[in-house]
């Protein structure tokens, strides 16, 4: 799964730099100035933030969404209310089945680029967080849905994302260990090349790339509570590595 993340302006802007139109980037960066003014360094998708994502639409520069998927056909916000909390995530192998996510997943398919995520570990009765982040310290480029929906009750239009979501590698299945559920799971990471394919390929070359990341790809350490009362918050020492003596297991 994959409900809480690390990100700032600097990654999501990767890709936009990557095509080299720094006057655009300058604009952006004056659009998006509230993003720049606190860093995130915890946000849980439970709270719908409002993130940079990278559409066929807009794949060289970066739009703003909502996250968690409120599909086209949505008919008020009662609906919208009940289920926004289910769309944070996408199940990989049945975003091409599933109402939710099936238009989306053929046709609007987006990127998310982040510095990091969040997993619990179970041990002892207790969940330990994990920060995962990439080896060498690169962005992170999710693969995501999109949609627009406009609320008929106010005129507003709405894009949101949904992050999927795939079977977990090595290191994920000893992080994501979770009782309650029946198998590990992670974010779908891609590379460049898979980034370009995923929003501008076709459904058939999309399928092919919901497979779990490769392995020495990521690191992680855990980090302090991020839930409860001794919760940190959203504060640099969300991402710092905290030590935890009764716990046996080291990423």
């Amino acid at each position: 799964m994959c409900y809480a993340i690390k990100t700032k302006v600097e990654a999501a802007l990767k890709r936009a730099r990557h095509y080299g139109n720094e006057e655009a980037i300058q604009m952006l960066i004056e659009q998006f100035r509230p993003f720049l003014e606190e860093e995130i360094f915890h946000v849980s998708g439970f709270q719908h933030p409002k993130m940079l994502v990278y559409t066929s639409e807009h794949f060289e520069m970066p739009a703003i969404a909502t996250w968690g998927l409120i599909p086209f056909w949505v008919k008020n916000e009662q609906q919208q209310l009940d289920i926004w909390n289910k769309t944070i995530n996408a199940r990989g192998e049945s975003i091409f089945e599933k109402p939710s996510f099936r238009t989306s997943a053929k046709s609007k398919r987006c990127l998310v680029y982040i510095d990091g995520f969040f997993e619990h570990h179970h041990f002892g009765g207790k969940a330990y967080p994990f920060y995962i982040q990439r080896m060498d310290g690169e962005p992170i480029v999710l693969g995501g849905l999109w949609d627009e929906w406009t609320n008929k009750e106010t005129g507003e239009v709405v894009n949101s994302f949904t992050i999927v979501t795939t079977k977990a590698n090595a290191l994920m299945k000893k992080i994501h260990n979770n009782p309650r559920l029946k198998e590990a799971r992670m974010p779908l990471i891609l590379n460049e090349e898979e980034a370009d394919k995923w929003i501008n390929g076709s459904a058939d070359e999309a399928k092919k790339m919901i497979v779990p990341a490769p392995e020495g790809l990521l690191k992680a350490h855990t980090v302090r509570r991020l839930r409860g009362k001794e919760a940190v918050g959203n504060s640099p020492e969300a991402i710092e590595e905290y030590i935890y003596p009764e716990l046996k297991f080291r990423a």
